[in-house]
């Protein structure tokens, strides 16, 4: 049984243990499982898919790669202005509904995209359908699901719920660069649409929005352990939590706006480009889609690492390592493919996956530290707008660079630029302190 609290948020009540013995295995295990599909499927159909069809679609109907990748950019604002929303609504219904809804918008637009024939066809069923149905499965839901669910073992929870993004890049790129060449791009379509709702419709149905709201606590904790004083980490992060309103007002959360969106912009601008990048250097198709596979197994491998080390270190310094690991592939791979050096170019891309397997796992819960999981949905989605913005225009320059200079090595190296100019800015980023009574979300 729960208690309904004065800011609307249940609190355990006096049948939480009672609950708490019928369910067995702590429910938020089960949400790591449901984070992990639902990550694999909406980050999977908008980045890790997209690079198996550009050079066939393109090739098809007469576009260029500009024109292609600016449903992309289009995606990274629509991105933006549906998590503005969703995050509140996960702070105060959970996710189930949003994720059904999700799933028919995803499964559908993508079911349609195979008879696409025109420009503007692709960039409103790919950069605004596909893209809104995405957001309401992905990411943004899951990750502040999980971090109301754990304190004390966020790093790990998420960590682990994150492995679903690499195993997108392990599994589904040359999975479907395969279906793509062997069966045809519209055909692939269809057979993500299929897929798409075939593994997120039963996770959907799994979605919880808050332990209290079940009788339980955060990282399943026993009443008996919350009432030794156990659960004092967990009480401390929900009462120090900052509103929207509140995180606004701080430095720390437009430092780690700026920091975290150079950090992301390499994941966009690889996975849709790699392919393009390498076969224009005299790779084959298989052996450029390889090579995401070759940076997702590390990044796959690590994220438990990675999530292991948060719960016991600074993830500041963490975050730093990561975005310098990723700053120094991207110098690796821009010199190695160009030269054709084969070891180094497998280098670079294992290299690449060691700094991306700590990017969403550093990225969640850093947030969740420094601004309490109570809002953490509404502070989330307010802090989206730059890093997408910002990931919309990156892949778009990268191949407007190409169209003008016929390579991307100045695009890479800035990237990697970018990359460096994060992991120095994280270190200098504090946590804010609330210094009064929490105002309205």
């Amino acid at each position: 049984m729960a208690l309904e609290g004065t800011d609307g948020v249940r609190v355990p009540g006096p049948g939480a243990a009672v609950e708490e013995r019928r369910a067995g295995i702590y429910y938020g295990y089960w949400l790591i499982g449901a984070a992990f599909v639902a990550q694999f499927v909406s980050v999977g159909s908008q980045n890790y898919a997209i690079g198996a069809f550009l050079g066939p679609m393109t090739r098809d109907l007469g576009w260029t790669r500009s024109e292609f990748t600016l449903s992309r950019t289009l995606a990274q604002f629509v991105m933006a202005f549906t998590g503005f929303f969703i995050g509140t609504q996960v702070d105060r219904h959970g996710g189930r509904r949003l994720m059904f809804a999700g799933t028919a918008v995803l499964s559908t637009s993508m079911f349609l995209l195979s008879f696409t024939q025109t420009l503007w066809q692709w960039v409103i069923l790919n950069g605004l359908v596909l893209t809104a149905g995405a957001a309401m499965m992905g990411n943004l839901v899951v990750n502040v699901t999980l971090s109301k669910w754990f304190v004390e073992q966020r790093g790990r929870a998420v960590g682990l719920a994150s492995m679903g993004v690499s195993f997108a890049g392990v599994a589904l790129t040359p999975v479907m660069t395969e279906v793509v060449d062997e069966w045809g791009w519209r055909a692939a379509w269809r057979v993500m649409a299929v897929s798409a709702a075939v593994l997120v419709l039963p996770v959907a149905l799994a979605m919880r929005r808050a332990p209290e709201d079940h009788g339980l606590f955060p990282d399943g904790k026993s009443a008996a352990q919350i009432a030794a004083g156990g659960g004092l980490r967990a009480s401390a992060d929900f009462a120090s939590s900052l509103t929207r309103h509140d995180a606004l007002r701080t430095w720390a959360f437009y430092l780690l706006v700026v920091a975290f969106g150079m950090f992301g912009v390499t994941i966009g601008v690889m996975l849709l480009q790699t392919i393009p990048f390498m076969t224009d250097a005299g790779y084959s198709r298989g052996t450029a889609a390889l090579m995401i596979t070759v940076a997702s197994i590390p990044a796959l491998v690590s994220k438990p690492f990675w999530g292991y080390l948060i719960d016991k270190t600074d993830p500041k310094r963490l975050a730093s390592i990561s975005a310098a690991l990723t700053g120094v592939a991207m110098l690796v791979i821009t010199a190695s493919v160009g030269a054709n050096a084969d070891r180094m170019v497998y280098f670079g891309f294992f290299l690449l996956g060691c700094g991306w397997g700590g990017m969403i796992p550093l990225q969640e819960v850093i947030w969740a530290t420094y601004f309490g999981r109570r809002y953490l949905g509404a502070v989330r989605s307010a802090g989206l707008p730059f890093p997408l913005f910002l990931g919309a225009g990156a892949p778009l320059l990268a191949s407007m660079y190409f169209d003008r200079v016929g390579n991307y090595d100045g695009a890479f190296y800035t990237i990697a630029g970018m990359n460096m100019a994060s992991a120095v800015l994280v270190l200098f980023i504090r946590k804010p302190r609330r210094k009064h009574a929490p105002s309205t979300p």
